[in-house]
């Protein structure tokens, strides 16, 4: 008998719960208070936390073996500058196609929401100068017990960047990271077992706290969202393969596709990044050196679904709850999406976490988070196979400019 795939599993798992959690919401809402506070609420938070836990690590030891991979300095200074702007660039336009779709379908407004319980007290965000200067950590002990991942990231490069000049002085050092990496991986493939469950505690929680009124406006969300993705990832990557590595999309997308699957199955870059890196090594031609240190840098920074769901919540929490956001606002949305979205790390529900940061910035309650918890896991699978296809578009192309580099100049 053939066993049913994860992907089935959880969307499976969605279906029941969005059953379960209206069924009691409309029969029998005490009932639903009752399961909802000892079964799916402890459920989804408890599989969030242990996602969470695996955060730091797997972005330390991808880092590290990604910048040592790559070798000689400069190469390293040249390739780290076009990644971190591809990434930065294609993220600030994902979330401006994100909020246009969002305002003109305006799906927060096409329902109706109990918002009576919800208590806020705006946090100043904090300066966005204050952020950049932030990245390199004053203890980076600190930085991991924190979960800081921007000063995370910046310690690594610099671990990578050493292990590769000290050659092999700490080669067992370097050993030692990998099998950390390796350690890392499996933990997060036995994790990933959990995600029906998870997705079945949270979809309950949220279909059952909101009931059917807010179902319309729920979905319509999701539709927003999945066509932001599909734009984002037809024009934007479609044609930054196109222009700027000479390849066709079509040849592009036929030959990452199985990546991608496994990145909407599993929800997490970081699970993916093992066959993500293989596939664009073999099927897209990119080299190894230049493979292993985008796309594990871009499993960590490059969240371009991520900042789209930022940018369509955004806006949906604002619709929801009657603000008009001005033009400065949406300007401060997406550059503390921008910046937010480099901070996520490559597992599934931790934009949630820093869309809190993105709603802080222009004082809209953060307790609107809530009411796309559940629906988003199935929406962190699409996200995810956008990232993996953004990191693989962005190795093919700097892998592609460096082979032309090389080739003029021989010439």
């Amino acid at each position: 008998m053939k066993q049913m795939s994860l992907t089935t599993k959880i969307i499976i798992a969605l279906i029941l719960g969005a059953v379960v959690g209206l069924g009691l919401n409309i029969f029998s809402p005490e009932l639903f208070e009752y399961f909802n506070a000892y079964l799916f609420n402890p459920v989804g938070k408890f599989f969030i936390n242990i996602i969470s836990m695996l955060v730091v690590p797997i972005v330390l030891f991808s880092i590290i073996l990604g910048t040592a991979g790559l070798g000689d300095p400069k190469k390293l200074g040249r390739i780290g500058l076009k990644t971190i702007l591809f990434f930065l660039v294609t993220t600030a336009i994902a979330i401006v196609i994100a909020m246009t779709i969002a305002i003109v379908i305006s799906p927060g407004t096409k329902g109706e929401f109990d918002l009576s319980n919800a208590t806020f007290t705006a946090a100043e965000a904090p300066p966005v100068g204050n952020t950049l200067l932030n990245i390199i950590p004053k203890n980076p002990f600190a930085a991991l017990m924190e979960g800081n991942m921007l000063q995370v990231i910046a310690m690594s490069v610099l671990i990578g960047f050493a292990l590769t000049a000290l050659g092999k002085k700490t080669k067992g050092i370097l050993d030692l990271v990998e099998q950390g990496n390796e350690l890392m991986m499996y933990l997060v493939h036995l994790v990933m077992k959990l995600a029906p469950y998870g997705t079945f505690g949270l979809i309950a929680t949220a279909v059952g706290s909101q009931g059917l009124s807010a179902m319309k406006a729920m979905i319509l969300y999701m539709v927003v969202v999945v066509i932001a993705l599909l734009i984002h990832g037809m024009v934007t990557y479609g044609g930054a393969v196109y222009f700027l590595a000479k390849k066709n999309p079509i040849w592009f997308l036929k030959g990452f596709a199985p990546a991608m699957a496994v990145a909407f199955s599993t929800s997490s870059s970081s699970a993916t990044l093992p066959l993500s890196m293989e596939t664009a090594q073999e099927n897209l031609g990119v080299r190894e050196s230049i493979s292993s240190f985008v796309q594990p840098l871009g499993a960590t920074i490059n969240m371009d679904g991520t900042a789209i769901m930022q940018g369509v919540a955004t806006i949906f929490i604002a619709q929801v709850y009657g603000v008009d956001l001005t033009s400065v606002e949406m300007l401060t949305v997406v550059l503390t999406a921008v910046l937010a979205s480099i901070g996520t790390a490559g597992v599934p529900g931790v934009g949630l976490i820093m869309l809190a940061m993105v709603l802080s910035s222009v004082s809209l309650p953060v307790e609107g988070i809530g009411l796309i918890l559940g629906i988003d896991r199935l929406l962190d699978m699409a996200r995810t196979a956008l990232n993996t296809s953004g990191d693989a578009a962005c190795a093919l192309i700097i892998s592609e400019q460096e082979k032309r580099r090389e080739a003029k100049s021989k010439s």
